[in-house]
């Protein structure tokens, strides 16, 4: 038995303009590290873990959860078929605003515009970028996603707007067809699985006021669980590193009701840690997976990653 669990995380399995692979690898690496984990770990749901830890009570041995961020429609076309087979539960992370088409996703449409750009250059804050190659305009889109998600709501937003006018003027192409809507987000409870919160717009929760937080977290709860007539009492940070959250994310998280919050940071779960910072490791679908279990649990045995400090509240 174990006080110790691993999280995995995937995004997406099919490449987007924004996760580029070659076609196919994605669907064949994702069914290989699911006949892995069912052999050698053992995959538990996510409220059984935390009803485990909040006892507790010990964790299996090896014990992985498998979560899925942002409601990509290969989550129910591909993902939901494979875990069938592999006979494994997962819990997905979903974005209302997404699910429902009211916001786009707004790394989705800057990768497909620099992927359809004519222009040889981009001026952007008084800097000259080249785009003259396809991995010139690659370089240049993985230079600016940092400052991107820097910035609040509101002025990521008008930023990448900016972005996508100059690089390809005119109306966006559609970005539905990556993303699940209502029937297809009830289509996941349906087969069984969890449903989380991922907040309401995905926004970077710790640039924003209190207030925004405070909706974000509650509004986002409350939309899941009326589409979805379940109870949703877990959350997934946005971006979820040590920057993208605070101190007031942590309280107002627990306020809204949720019974655990999940970021990026590096590292096993563990009971003694605040159940708002549970750790999970991000990986894509052709990640090899033993590597990654490895190095979460030697990171937990020499505790590497609970002396790095998080950031201190910044409002």
């Amino acid at each position: 038995m174990s006080n110790r669990l691993l999280v995995l995380c995937w995004h997406n399995i099919d490449p987007t303009p924004a996760f580029p692979a070659p076609a196919g690898h994605g669907r064949r690496g994702f069914e290989r590290q699911l006949q892995l984990l069912a052999r050698f770990t053992t995959v538990i749901r996510l409220s059984t873990a935390l009803d485990l830890i909040e006892h507790d009570e010990p964790l299996p041995p090896r014990a992985v959860v498998l979560t899925f961020d942002d409601g990509y429609r290969d989550m129910l076309d591909l993902a939901v078929p494979a875990l069938a087979q592999a006979g494994l539960p997962a819990t997905f992370f979903l974005v209302p605003g997404l699910v429902s088409g009211r916001i786009r996703a707004w790394w989705e449409d800057l990768a497909a515009a620099f992927d359809r750009t004519e222009a040889e250059e981009l001026t952007w804050d008084g800097v000259r970028h080249d785009l003259g190659t396809p991995t010139a305009r690659r370089q240049v889109h993985d230079r600016l996603l940092a400052p991107l998600k820097r910035l609040n709501h509101a002025a990521r937003e008008d930023a990448v707007h900016q972005l996508t006018e100059l690089l390809t003027p005119g109306d966006p192409d559609s970005d539905r067809e990556y993303f699940l809507d209502w029937d297809g987000a009830r289509a996941l409870v349906s087969a069984g699985h969890e449903v989380g919160s991922h907040s309401a717009r995905h926004v970077i929760l710790s640039r924003e006021s209190a207030p925004v937080q405070a909706t974000e977290l509650a509004d986002s709860r409350a939309e899941l669980q009326s589409g979805l007539g379940v109870r949703v009492d877990t959350v997934a940070y946005p971006n979820g590193t040590g920057e993208d959250y605070d101190d007031t994310t942590l309280r107002l998280a627990r306020e809204a009701g949720y019974r655990c919050a999940l970021t990026t940071r590096i590292g096993l779960a563990e009971r003694d840690h605040s159940p708002y910072e549970m750790r999970r490791m991000v990986i894509g679908p052709t990640t090899n997976v033993p590597s990654v279990a490895r190095y979460g649990w030697q990171a937990a045995r020499t505790k590497f990653w609970a002396r790095t400090p998080r950031a201190s509240s910044r409002r």
